[in-house]
């Protein structure tokens, strides 16, 4: 019966935590953001937690990174970045979530 217990409980734990991806995170996986950016690796893109070291003590910088995504545009190193597509609040979530890695 324990066994049965542990396996249900496990089962749970798996499919729930699919269940509890935010908003940040779907919109991520949606626009394929991972195809050139990471939480902690450069790949084509800087990673995130370089660009929320670069902001970091800016007052501003939520404000242009939400501007930034929202109509897409050249970034520092001279490629486009393309607009994301997603609702004023999802696209804060993102910056949120980029503001925040480590």
């Amino acid at each position: 019966m324990k066994l049965l217990t542990l396996a249900a409980a496990a089962a749970f734990a798996l499919l729930s935590s699919q269940a509890y991806a935010g908003p940040a995170e779907d919109i991520v996986a949606k626009e394929k953001c991972s195809k050139c950016h990471t939480a902690t690796t450069t790949k084509k893109g800087p990673s995130w937690a370089s660009v929320a070291e670069k902001a970091k003590g800016k007052a501003d910088a939520a404000e242009k990174m939400f501007v930034y995504l929202k109509t897409g545009g050249k970034m520092s190193d001279g490629d486009d970045h393309k607009k994301v597509e997603a609702s004023d609040a999802d696209i804060k979530a993102i910056v949120a979530l980029v503001l925040a890695a480590k």
